[in-house]
This record gives C-alpha cells, structure tokens and sequence, in this order.
C-alpha cells in the first residue's frame, strides 16, 4: 500500500481508467447471473437489470468502505478539505472508475437520452472527484459523499425488483421502507452536510464556487427524485405502473421511473 498510493497520485487519471475497465470487467461478469424471464422479454430491460447489477456492487463497496474510514479516522468527517487517508484517496479513485465507466455504458449502448439525469449526475461527480484526486483536496469531502452509496443499495434493489415485477413480494414492501430510511439518513443528510460545510466555510475554501454549483444542482435532482419516490411508494393513487396481470410494464424507456 505505500509504495501503491504514490503511484495513484501520481498518475490519477490514467489509475481512474484502470478501476472503470475494472468494473467493465464485473459487468460482463455479471452476466452470468440468472435473471428473471420477465426481464429478458425486453432488451432495455435486460441492459437496465446488468447495469443496476453493477451498481449494486459499486454502493456495497464503497458505502462500506466511506462508513469505515469515517469510523477508524474521524477526522474525515471534520476536515473535509484537506484531510485523507491512503485508503480514503484509492476509495475516490475506484468510485471515479464506476461513475466514468457507467456513464460510458450509457452513453455507448444507445441509452443517454433516456438516462440524461444519470448522465448530468455523473458528470458533475466526476468533475469534482477527478478535482479531488488532481488536488488531493477534498478527499475526505468524497468519501463522505459516498454515504450516499448506502441508500444507493435499497434505491437499485427496489428498480430491480420492479423489474421483475415483483412490486407485490413483501421484499418489494420491506424494501420501500428501508429505502425511505437510508434516502434520509444517508443520503439527505449527506447532502445537506456537504452544503452547509461549503457554505459555512466559503470564504476560504478552493474554488467554492463551483462546489456549491455541482452541490446545488445535485441537491435539485435528489429533492426531484425524493418527490418521485414518495409519489410512487407512499402516496400513489394509482396503480399506472403495474399492469393487469400484476407485472410492471419494462417498456418505459425513461432510466429513473417512479
């Protein structure tokens, strides 16, 4: 590990591209999974269920991995700017390699106009991870926005699970809940923190500007899609979703569905 970190320092770019050909690596991996017949009835359906399988993976290790440098160096949490760890610096690199790598995939399968609000997400993240890495500043302010990753789990396991229309298993009702508990804990709350540091300390930190931008525009979207979610899990009137026989219609050709 020692003689490993100076190397990604050195060369962040070019290690971002290793960990995305990485994760292209898992993704045809991947496909050796069973996956439900209903989902293989439907070409964007079966793309959508592969790419969430990598997601999937993508939130398990780095949500783990962000809680557990939080947990074992504290400081992450206070000094967003200029504090990191090794571990903390190869957590970014490795989560850079997804974002690039799913955005590629979106991108070169023919799905970006359906997927334009992940595209801009990514984007945005990306611009300020490969920030951080070049930086090696506000390393730790990564790693604390992966806690995100950890609702990211329940967030892809309730579309996968819509996939498969499974929307009346009582996987689907636990999950709703647990998905609303970790949107809050995890991910408006990680928000929010994020912002109110920026804010807080704008006077003097490196380039504030477009931190609070990617922070806002961030903050929109997932206040959009927090709107979508209730709408559809908790306060739906109708059922438009799911069809008579009690399958959910995969033809939608809209990435972020309700």
């Amino acid at each position: 590990m020692d003689d490993l970190i100076p190397m990604l320092k050195s060369h962040p770019g070019p290690t971002v591209l290793v960990f995305s050909l990485l994760f292209r690596v898992i993704h045809r991996l991947l496909q050796w999974l069973p996956v439900p017949k209903v989902v293989k009835q439907n070409e964007y359906s079966s793309w959508k269920w592969r790419n969430l399988s990598v997601s999937i993976v993508h939130s398990l290790l780095t949500g783990t991995w962000a809680l557990t440098c939080v947990l074992v160096w504290p400081e992450t949490l206070r000094n967003l700017h200029s504090y990191h760890t090794p571990l903390s610096y190869l957590l970014v690199c490795i989560s850079t390699g997804y974002f690039v790598s799913d955005a590629a995939d979106i991108i070169l399968t023919g799905h970006g106009r359906g997927s334009w609000e992940f595209l801009i997400h990514h984007v945005l993240v990306i611009s300020c991870f490969l920030y951080a890495l070049y930086t090696q500043l506000y390393v730790a302010g990564a790693v604390i926005a992966l806690f995100v990753e950890v609702n990211s789990v329940t967030l892809h396991m309730r579309l996968m699970l819509k996939l498969a229309g499974a929307q009346s298993y009582p996987l689907y009702y636990y999950n709703k809940f647990a998905n609303l508990f970790t949107f809050v804990t995890f991910r408006l709350c990680t928000q929010f923190y994020l912002t109110w540091y920026i804010v807080s300390n704008y006077s003097w930190l490196d380039n504030a500007s477009y931190l609070l931008f990617s922070m806002i525009a961030m903050n929109i979207m997932i206040l959009i899609y927090f709107y979508r979610l209730l709408r559809a899990d908790f306060f739906s009137s109708r059922k438009s979703s799911v069809v008579q026989n009690g399958t959910h219609n995969n033809n939608s050709r809209k990435f972020l569905t309700d």
